[in-house]
């Protein structure tokens, strides 16, 4: 599936670049230019076209000048056709090539407000009622951190001060706290920022599918022994297909990744709660959302992943719902099936894409309560 949307994908930016090129042509100032010389106004286009895609690719790397790119062409098109349907409604062409200037500006402001979304961090709340004995817990969460795409060390101890004035019993970090291209400065700095927040419980953690990275540890100077060094010297607690038993009140399960399910075993749901107290609330920590049928079965109370970004882009999301493209069971938001609360975060930064126009990046707090 994927492999068919790349082709897809691929020869539609291929015929974009070409409609883009002709229609750039179409402005008067080129034609002044050239001096309504044909040949030359498509090679200016061009030329135009290509040096914004190679500055943008220098500037952000491929995949976001693709996005840039994918946006105007398909903002293009729609202004196209608004203002043919203007000129058939006027019965006579308008002056100027407005059609142009509109889908540039709009594609500016709405990827201008994807930067923001995807750069700036909202709390999103959630409440949970149980009949469990579990008191009143306020859980702090986040996922996919990345640290160095959208922050550093600094601003990523900000966020950890904003979190504490939550006043959270317990922060759970669910997978993808660091990336392939973190530095070990950044990477040491956060974990120094996770030591500090002052909770009841503390802080826990488990792995995403690019904490322990996808090159040789030269690649950024550690690996993933190096990073739970750090963390557990700053007092988080590293959970892989582990069980924590917190004040007697309440369980967390951290969960290998499932990207390690062959490299090594990673344990079922059935073995991680096969000894647990069934009248305890349970917690489960799986960065991927793609075992919720086993979760369900298994009766734990509420499970936390991220890894899906929310879907990123609009109508991403929507797609991924409408056609299950991807694995995931759900990409972003709160679901329940039957005793079991799923939820979803689309994370507190981004990766590869600097964009968000489907969702924003957040942290969750979650109010458990009995009812």
């Amino acid at each position: 599936m994927w492999a068919i949307l790349m082709i897809v994908l691929f020869f539609s930016a291929f015929a974009g670049i070409i409609y883009l090129i002709n229609r750039i042509g179409k402005f008067g100032f080129l034609n002044k230019i050239t001096k309504g010389k044909k040949w030359l106004r498509i090679l200016i286009s061009a030329v135009l076209v290509c040096g914004i895609t190679v500055i943008l690719w220098v500037a952000w790397g491929s995949m976001n000048a693709i996005v840039c790119i994918m946006h105007l062409i398909i903002f293009w098109l729609i202004s196209d056709g608004i203002f043919a349907l203007i000129k058939k409604r006027r019965k006579r062409s308008l002056k100027r090539y407005y059609a142009g200037a509109v889908a540039l500006v709009f594609t500016i402001g709405y990827l201008g407000s994807g930067w923001y979304l995807a750069h700036h961090v909202w709390e999103t709340d959630y409440q949970i009622q149980t009949d469990k004995e579990v008191g009143s817990l306020r859980v702090a969460v986040f996922a996919d951190s990345h640290v160095g795409t959208t922050f550093h060390g600094e601003g990523f101890a900000e966020h950890m001060k904003t979190i504490e004035e939550q006043h959270p019993d317990v922060v759970l970090i669910v997978g993808d706290f660091v990336d392939d291209d973190t530095t070990k400065e950044d990477m040491i700095a956060c974990c120094k920022a996770l030591g500090e927040l002052d909770t009841t419980y503390g802080v826990y953690y488990v792995f995403g599918n690019h904490d322990k990275g996808y090159y040789p540890p030269e690649y950024r100077g550690y690996d993933g022994n190096d990073l739970i060094v750090e963390l557990e010297k700053n007092q988080v607690h590293v959970l892989q297909d582990e069980v924590e038993l917190i004040a007697d009140k309440f369980y967390i399960i951290g969960r290998q990744d499932k990207s390690e399910e062959y490299a090594e075993k990673r344990a079922t749901m059935e073995e991680l709660t096969a000894n647990l107290d069934p009248d305890k609330f349970s917690i489960v920590l799986d960065h991927q959302p793609q075992d919720y049928a086993a979760q369900q079965n298994v009766n734990v109370d509420l499970v936390l992943s991220g890894h899906t970004h929310g879907g990123q882009l609009f109508p991403l999301m929507t797609i991924e719902n409408l056609t299950k493209m991807t694995p995931d069971d759900r990409v972003y938001g709160y679901e329940q099936r039957e005793n079991t609360n799923f939820i979803v975060t689309s994370g507190i930064s981004d990766w590869a894409i600097k964009f968000k126009t489907g969702c924003k990046s957040e942290y969750l707090m979650i109010d458990i309560e009995r009812k």
